[in-house]
């Protein structure tokens, strides 16, 4: 029963997210004239820092600051935890560079052949999905699924990361939403699978 359960959220939540994934794909041009307008020297500057400091290397340093620290306050269950954060955000990475590479869609900023172009190593033409947005997706994703008093809070982090991509003209709605499924699946992936004591909220108290 309770696999008979799970499969259907499961088939729920591909529901949702395809819903979602087509909704962005046609909210794209909405979502870039909105910017536009409202874009201002400023607020650009700041959405360029933060999508500079929004990249895989500033979470794994972040990761292994954090492990160091646990690893100082002897938590074993914390170690595991920033460990999962890491290698969910490596494979979310990871993918999100392999699609990119393979669908070659034409960054916003890009006025030439617009459109999805097949395998392009060129950087103009590594649109969809936004790395920035899957790494740090599946960063705190996996987070709040092992603690998710902690790490809901955090979510917004990657939500600002994904808004300061398009922002900067480096992607569309579409390749943020599409990066945040990634990111949140590689999450569920790596921490459905870890020892179940990451996911039980009472070995906080313990630890």
């Amino acid at each position: 029963m309770r696999t008979i359960a799970g499969l259907r959220w499961w088939y729920l939540f591909l529901f949702a997210a395809g819903l979602a994934l087509l909704a962005s794909f046609y909210f794209d041009a909405s979502a870039q004239a909105w910017i536009a307008q409202h874009r201002s020297a400023n607020m650009k500057n700041f959405m360029g820092r933060v999508s500079q400091f929004g990249d895989w290397p500033a979470h794994v340093m972040l990761g292994l600051t954090l492990l160091a620290f646990a690893y100082w306050r002897r938590s074993q269950r914390w170690m595991r935890v920033f460990a999962t954060m890491i290698l969910a955000c490596a494979l979310a990475g990871g993918a999100a560079r392999v699609i990119k590479i393979s669908t070659g869609r034409t960054r916003p900023s890009v006025q030439t052949e617009a459109g999805w172009n097949g395998p392009r190593l060129d950087s103009r033409y590594n649109a969809f999905p936004s790395g920035h947005t899957a790494a740090s997706t599946a960063f705190f994703a996996a987070l709040a699924l092992a603690s998710w008093r902690i790490g809901l809070a955090f979510l917004v982090v990657p939500l600002l990361i994904a808004f300061s991509r398009m922002y900067v003209g480096a992607h569309n709605l579409s390749d943020v939403v599409g990066a945040a499924l990634i990111g949140f699946v590689m999450a569920y992936a790596v921490v459905r699978w870890i020892p179940q004591t990451i996911r039980n909220p009472k070995s906080e108290i313990r630890n």
